[in-house]
């Protein structure tokens, strides 16, 4: 009897690429890690925010990472490739900016919160979801309290996790809203901002404000980082 070779996982790496991005830079390395120390050999594709505007650009996939480095030269595209992962049940990591249009897709599809903006990219909007933090937290790292029962708690291990950032934008209205549809904020900061979001009944739908790809030297995938490439071995495995 002749078995089916399994499919090695395709995992889509949604952002504008620049080697002048940190976290950029740090993707090929984490998934160098993935394959030598956790034997997890992902086949990405970096996918320019411009083309993610197609309905079908991460479809097929089987897990979608909307990485740092906004403004994204099209917002319409990292909304889009974050709605498909979102309805179609594929494995999903948003980090820094990732989280910032993860809840603004959800605020827009499944709020109808129509005007919901990020005042990076309409600095004039009358209903921004996502605004200029307080605080900007380029270049910081802070203590993050995890929620105990939660799927970032189940990742990360630990009801403590100090991250770092580099970002100066975070969500600050409608976030009532957003848990009422469903949205479950599992991580904050010691002021009890939002860090930490996931959807609860997806397969894995996971978002930081901070950036786990700076974890380290880039040789010991962060948790949240691990996850995901399981999760989409995972459904590469289902879908063989």
């Amino acid at each position: 009897m002749t078995r089916t070779a399994a499919r090695i996982a395709r995992i889509a790496l949604v952002g504008d690429r620049s080697p002048h991005v940190v976290s950029h830079t740090r993707v090929p390395l984490l998934l160098d890690a993935l394959a030598e120390r956790d034997r997890i050999g992902l086949d990405a594709y970096w996918i320019p925010t411009e083309d993610a505007e197609a309905g079908d650009a991460v479809r097929g996939f089987d897990a979608v990472w909307v990485l740092p480095g906004s403004p994204y030269r099209s917002e319409a595209g990292a909304l889009t490739a974050i709605r498909t992962a979102r309805v179609e049940g594929i494995p999903f990591l948003g980090t820094c900016a990732g989280l910032q249009h993860a809840l603004l897709e959800y605020a827009r599809n499944v709020c109808g919160l129509d005007r919901a903006a990020h005042a990076e990219n309409d600095p004039d909007a009358d209903d921004p979801l996502i605004e200029p933090l307080a605080c900007s937290l380029v270049g910081h790292e802070a203590e993050i309290t995890i929620e105990p029962g939660s799927l970032a708690h189940t990742v990360i291990g630990s009801q403590r996790t100090v991250e770092r950032y580099h970002c100066a934008y975070g969500p600050s209205r409608h976030l009532d809203t957003l848990r009422a549809h469903g949205l479950r904020f599992s991580g904050h900061d010691q002021d009890g901002h939002i860090r930490i979001a996931e959807l609860p009944g997806h397969p894995f739908f996971l978002a930081s404000l901070f950036q786990p790809e700076l974890a380290g030297d880039g040789s010991h995938p962060h948790p949240m980082v691990r996850a995901l490439a399981r999760a989409a071995v995972e459904r590469a495995a289902v879908l063989s």
